[in-house]
C-alpha cells in the first residue's frame, strides 16, 4: 500500500482516542496520531488527538496521499523526525495548511511493521522550539518506540483473525526475561536474578523477538504487553 488512505476511515471509529489523549498528557505532547493497514482485513485505521476541523479538512484535501511524515515512516525502519524531511512542494502543502490549524512542522513519526504485513505509523507533534524538542524526544524515544508497537498491535488485533493469527507462544522463560525487562532490568540484572548468564538471556530474548516478529527488544516487550503476556514497568 502506498499510502494509509484515511478517507475511508469511519468517522465512528475511534475507541483508542483516550489511549492517544494520555500519550499526549504522559509524555508532554501537543498531539499524537496513529494510522495503520490490516491488510488481512483490508481495513484502514486512523486515531487522532487533532480537532475534527483539521481532520477534515485534512481528508477533503486528500493530503494522506502526499503527507510526507507518513510516507518517509513508510520506507524507513527507524523513527523520522520531521527536521529531516526535503522541505518539498508536498512538506510545503501539508504543514502550510497546518499551521492555519495551530499545527507546527516540530515532530515526529515512528514507523510500525508487523509480521503479515500490517503496517503503521505513530506521530507526536510539539509546539516546543527545535533545542526544547530534541531535548524531550532524546528523553521519551525509548518509551514512545515501545508505546508505538503497543498501540498498533492494539488496533490490529481488534480483527478476530489478526488476532488469532499473531497469538505466539512464549516459554515461561521467555514470558519471565520480557517481563523484568519491562521493569527495566538490564540483561546482567536478569541474569543475576535468574541465575543464569547474560549470554542465555540474550538467547532468549532473541527466541521472543522471533516469536513476536519484532525488530527490537523495546518492540518485542510493546507486543508482549499489547498481548497481556507481559505487564507494563
Amino acid at each position: 500500500m502506498d499510502h494509509f488512505d484515511l478517507s475511508f476511515v469511519p468517522e465512528r471509529e475511534d475507541p483508542f482516542k483516550d489511549l492517544l489523549l494520555k500519550m499526549r498528557e504522559k509524555f508532554g505532547l501537543d498531539h499524537v496520531a496513529y494510522a495503520g493497514f490490516n491488510p488481512i482485513s483490508g481495513t484502514t485505521h486512523g486515531h487522532v488527538t487533532y480537532d475534527d476541523e483539521w481532520t477534515r479538512h485534512y481528508a477533503k484535501k486528500g493530503f494522506f496521499k502526499v503527507d510526507p511524515t507518513l510516507n518517509e515512516a513508510r520506507r524507513s525502519v527507524a523513527p523520522v523526525d520531521w527536521s529531516r524531511l526535503e522541505h518539498n512542494k508536498n512538506f510545503t502543502a501539508v504543514f502550510r495548511d497546518a499551521h492555519d490549524f495551530g499545527i507546527t512542522d516540530t515532530g515526529m513519526t515512528i514507523p510500525i511493521r508487523g509480521p503479515f504485513g500490517d503496517m503503521g505509523g505513530l506521530s507526536v507533534n510539539s509546539r516546543l522550539s527545535q533545542p526544547e524538542w530534541r531535548k524531550l524526544k532524546q528523553h521519551i524515544i525509548t518509551d514512545l518506540q515501545q508505546v508505538a508497537a503497543n498501540v498498533h498491535d492494539l488496533v490490529m488485533q481488534s480483527n478476530p483473525l489478526m488476532r488469532a493469527l499473531s497469538a505466539p507462544h512464549l516459554s515461561t522463560r521467555e514470558v519471565e526475561i520480557l517481563q523484568w525487562t519491562a521493569a527495566g532490568k538490564s540483561q546482567q540484572d536478569i541474569g543475576d536474578i535468574l541465575s543464569i548468564s547474560h549470554r542465555t538471556v540474550e538467547v532468549h530474548l532473541r527466541s521472543s523477538r522471533k516469536k513476536l516478529q519484532a525488530l527490537t527488544t523495546v518492540q518485542a516487550v510493546g507486543r508482549a504487553i499489547a498481548l497481556g503476556l507481559v505487564y507494563p514497568g
